[in-house]
Formats: structure tokens, sequence, C-alpha cells
């Protein structure tokens, strides 16, 4: 890691995309080979995204190179494969502060650079994002050019080929960039894929193409005998046959890592009418020998050895959430046959890596589908198996529809394992958990429990899973506070919280990951402190006791306030007439990336933010007689 910066004479001289393009072509090969090697040197001192840029570089290049960058559009999806492209427009130098606390965005930010056209962190946005753009430039006759770059994982959602069915439709200028660097192509079906790109970039074939379009489609009988021809032959030869059925050009497989011919196609590609679909088979970690093996392990990276490829390893003090989670299903797995897990392409982060090598037929990936994902559980449970839908707060969201028609209106026992709920980290805005109690908690007939430690969130999902009704458990990202983890699973008692300290006056109703910071300011306050485990059904008896006898109640949460947890309480109260609690969780406005530390302090949910918020109450009349404000 103390590595030297390696010589970049050439890059050294690219500001901005505009000097790129004042390089003669012969000079972008080595310019690509320097972008490269900084690009390894920075991550290998700094961590981030890692092996997806280094598939990218020569593309990066080429776009930048032959379209009028700001001008015309670049839209990146999802944006792992971005840091060669922020490296080209103006921010090489601040490329060390990337997901840090102040520094560079993970993902491309509009409010970052003019260069970053979209803003994005989920995947398969751009194609759709393009399109808008390009029809924009179209009603206000603006000249621009628009390209959407996606690689092979972000195609395998619905809304991927709904943009690309509505985009074929339109006929509108767009340029989509498959960048596949999940498949090869064998040496003897490469060259006649070559031949077949040539042929079908060439003008020759697009005019006669074209022309045939026109004339054959007043021929019904003809035209369907021409397309089925057309279609027959092309299956056996090109792999694009799909797309050209949406109405795109298809171009390609072609080599992503050949600068000088990937140039060559771009450049035809670039201009050629209506959508077109560009294929580039790239490697991911593309020049570095051990991200190329392992490029699920090189995706992420905190600070390594370039020379060895070793990460120093942080071993938490406690077991992950994720982990905790992996551990039970395989455990549930082996008691009950029943037992399936569902994730939409999260096996590593939500731990089921496990799960998959001993219960194979019982374990599925449906890619980046997150609606598929639950619409399949619901049908895995009309079945009477026992589904798991293992899935990220954030990328939850995107699947809300099929909760509530598929899951909810036909109260199915699907049991929702939430990862990353609250704050994430570096990855940022994109994915904070914020809004899923406050989205879930309005759904009828739905469990949600939030674990305060690991033991917890173990016996929470055994709950969830003895349950004949939809229910979550969500946890955050990371290590718990270090609570054992009873082997043997029991089941809580539905909707009842933990009293984890009497005290007098001020009353702290923590939710889930917020108990541990108000574990030392209840003794600090002589405060009564509720883990209250349950956010619906909430342990209504309880509550209301406490607040009879409690001068101030303050919910303590790791979700927006506005319909949160907090907000279930106080509805509660007022039900009864009884006065609101102060409500405490995160901010009506979007925490920027950093470490989880720095974002749970700039929310004010660390000991200090909590006790920041609840000691003016304290010292207050206004607040101590629990008055809304």
């Amino acid at each position: 890691m103390g590595a030297s910066p390696p010589p970049t004479p050439l890059l050294d001289q690219i500001d901005l995309p505009a000097d790129l393009r004042r390089l003669p072509v012969d000079d972008l090969e080595r310019l690509a080979a320097e972008l490269r090697s900084f690009l390894l040197y920075s991550v290998s001192q700094s961590g981030g995204h890692f092996a997806a840029g280094l598939g990218a570089v020569e593309l990066t290049v080429a776009l930048h190179y032959l379209y009028d960058t700001p001008h015309d559009r670049i839209v990146w999806d999802v944006g792992h494969q971005a840091y060669p492209h922020k490296m080209l427009t103006g921010r090489r130098a601040r490329i060390s502060s990337i997901r840090r606390w102040n520094g560079l965005a993970p993902f491309p930010k509009r409010e970052e650079s003019e260069y970053d056209t979209f803003g994005v962190g989920h995947s398969s946005t751009s194609i759709s994002a393009a399109l808008g753009m390009a029809a924009a430039d179209r009603l206000q006759n603006k000249n621009r050019r628009v390209a959407a770059v996606i690689g092979d994982g972000g195609m395998t959602a619905g809304l991927a080929f709904e943009a690309l069915n509505h985009a074929g439709d339109l006929g509108t200028d767009l340029l989509v960039v498959l960048n596949d660097n999940d498949m090869s192509i064998s040496p003897n079906v490469g060259a006649l894929s070559n031949r077949m790109v040539q042929i079908l970039s060439g003008k020759l074939y697009t005019t006669v193409r074209e022309g045939s379009r026109k004339v054959l489609s007043h021929m019904p009988s003809v035209w369907e005998l021409a397309r089925r021809a057309e279609r027959q032959v092309k299956g056996l030869i090109v792999p694009g046959v799909l797309f050209e059925e949406l109405g795109f050009n298809y171009l390609g497989p072609v080599d992503g890592h050949d600068l000088p011919g990937l140039l060559h196609l771009l450049r035809r590609a670039r201009d050629l009418p209506g959508p077109r679909l560009l294929h580039l088979i790239t490697r991911k970690g593309k020049g570095y020998a051990p991200a190329e093996l392992d490029p699920v392990k090189y995706h992420g990276v905190t600070p390594f050895d370039l020379d060895t490829g070793i990460q120093p390893s942080k071993r938490p003090a406690a077991p992950t959430y994720s982990k905790i989670f992996g551990d039970w299903i395989c455990a549930m797995a082996q008691r009950d046959p029943r037992v399936v897990a569902i994730t939409p392409a999260m096996r590593e982060g939500s731990g089921l890596v496990e799960f998959e090598k001993r219960f194979p037929e019982r374990y599925f990936d449906v890619g980046i589908a997150e609606q598929h994902s639950v619409t399949l559980a619901a049908g895995l449970a009309c079945e009477g198996m026992k589904p798991v839908v293992a899935i990220y707060s954030t990328f939850l969201q995107r699947a809300y529809d099929q909760v509530i028609h598929d899951v909810v209106n036909q109260r199915l026992p699907v049991l929702f394992a939430i990862d990353r709920a609250g704050l994430v980290g570096a990855d940022g805005p994109t994915h904070n958990g914020s809004y899923d109690l406050t989205f879930l908690r309005c759904l009828p007939d739905f469990v949600i429990m939030a674990p305060a430690d690991e033991n917890e969130c173990r016996q929470m999902l055994y709950t969830g899973l003895q349950l004949e009704q939809p229910a979550a458990v969500r946890y955050p990202r990371g290590a718990g506070p270090g609570v054992p983890v009873e082997e043997e699973f029991s089941t809580l008692p539905l909707g009842k919280a933990e009293v984890r300290r009497e005290g007098s006056t001020l009353a702290l109703l923590a939710f889930g990951a917020m108990v541990t910071p108000c574990v030392a300011l209840a003794e600090r306050w002589d405060a009564t402190l509720i883990n209250m485990r349950f956010i619906k059904p909430l342990d209504e008896q309880l509550l209301l006791e406490t607040a009879r006898r409690h001068q101030l109640l303050v919910c303590v949460e790791e979700n927006t306030v506005q319909g949160g947890a907090g907000s279930a309480v106080n509805e509660l109260l007022a039900r009864h007439g009884l006065p609101p609690a102060r409500l405490h969780g995160l901010p009506d406005r979007l925490v920027q990336h950093g470490s989880r530390d720095d974002m749970l302090t700039d929310a004010g949910l660390d000991e200090q933010g909590i006790a920041e918020f609840v000691e003016p109450l304290l010292q207050s009349p206004r607040g101590i007689s629990r008055q809304a404000g």
C-alpha cells in the first residue's frame, strides 16, 4: 500500500475530454494503458469499486474521444465502472477521496459534474434515462448524440427491457452499449462474428434493410416471409435477434479491449440513425490478474497491496448481520425442506453463499429483478413452501407494488430479510435504507421487526418464519454490538417489547440498532429504556402504561421520521388522548456518503447526537410536558 504513483505523462495532459479529443488516435492505446495503471494505483490506496472500472477503460476513452461531451450525453448504468470516466472529466486529482466523507461520490452524480448526466446507484436505469434525454433533444431540436452504457447484469432487469421496447417503438436516435463482461467468444466463432459486425454496421446493409422494409411492408405476405428468412439466417450466426426484434440495429459482439477496432465500430454505430445496440465483450478486472481471476472479490475493495493483491483482513468483533442471516437460513433449510431462499443478485452481500452450496435446488438468484423476486416468492408460498426473500432495503423499494398486490393482498406467508436498513456507509444516498419502516408499516397484517442485536435478529427471523402472514426483519449493514448468539431457537411473543431499564421522568423508546447508543444515555439520565422490537404490531399496552408513568417519551429510530416507527407510536397515543412522544430519526434530507459512523454522526443518531436532541427537552418545561414540536 506504500507504492508510488505510476508515471502517466500522457494522462497528465488530460484534464477534460476536450484535451483527450486533441490527441492523435495513435496515442489512445498508450493513454488507456496509463489510465488503467493510475486506476490500479489509486483504488489500491483508497479502496472502492475496482474490477468493473478496469474492464471499461477502453470503452471510456473511446466514448469521450468520439462523443462531444458534455454536449453529447453519456449515461452510465449503476456507476461501478465509472471511475475512469471521473478521471477523464476533471476529477483525477480527487479520486483518492471517492466514497469518503466530503469526497467524490461513489457513482455519477449530477451535482458533482456536468459530465455526469444522470445520477445513478441502482442498476438498469440508463436506457430509460438516455431515451428520455434523446426524446427531449428531439422535441427541443437540439443536435445531441445520446449513449447509454449498461452491463450484462443490468440488462437482466425488466426496466431495461421496458426501455428497449419503447425505444424501438419510438425509433429515436439512441445508442445502447452493452458492456458484457460475463461471456466469452470462442476463437472459431470470433472471426465469423467480426465479419458479421462489418456487414451489419455497413451503409449497404443499412440502406438495403431500410429500403426493403419500406417496400415489402406494403406486401404483408412477402414481408412476413422476408422477416422469417432474415430471423432464421441471423439466428444461426448473430446473437442479436432479440434486439433486432425490439427494433434495434444490433452490432456485435466485439472485443471491448481492442481499442482501434472499438473506435472504428463505435464511430459507425454513433453515426447510424435510429436505435442501435453495440455489444462489447470485456473482462472485469482487465489488466490486474487477481481481479481477472476473482472479479467478485475485487468488485469493491478496501486499500490493498498492489503487488500481492492482499487486502488487510478486518475481522469484526462480532459477526455481521448478513452472516447471522446466512447461518440462520441454512439451519432452517436443514430442518424444513419447504424453506427456500430468493435473492435479486445479492448472493454475497446477503450472506447466501453457503446456502447456495448446501441447498442449490432451493436457492433462487433471479438477477436484478426485484419485482420478480417478490412475486416468485408469492407463488412459492401459494403452494406451501416457506419463501425467504433476502433483499436490501433500497432494492425492496423497486418491488413495492408486488409486496402489496401479490403478497399482502393475498396474506401470503412470505418472510422478507431486509438487509442494509438504515445508513449504509460509502455507497451513500442511493443505498441508504431510510424508508422501509414508512412504506411497510401502512400495509395491513404485515409484521415488522427490528433487532437490537445479533441474537435477537436470529430469533426474529425464526419468529417470522412461523407466521402465516407477511413479515419482515430489518437489520443494518455490518456487525452488531457483540451479543452471543444462542443455538436454540425461540419464538418471540408477537408485538411484545422488552423493557431494558426502568427509570423515571424520561422513557427512551428505541427501535433496532438504536438500542445500543441509548444504553449509556438511559443510565446517565436515569431513564426507562425500552427495546421496542416490533414496529408492527406495537406493544400497545406497554406503551400506554409507559406514557402515563413518564413525563417525556422519546422515540429513536434509524428511519426517516415521517411515517416511521415513532409516527406509529404517536398515532396510538393520539387515539387515547395522550400527549405525543418526541421523535428522533433520520433527518428530512439525504445523508451523504462516508463511513457508517460518519453518517450516523451527521444524522444525529450516534450517542452524542441523541443526547443533543434529548437534553434540551429535559431542561425545557415545554419539552418535559411532551408538547408537539
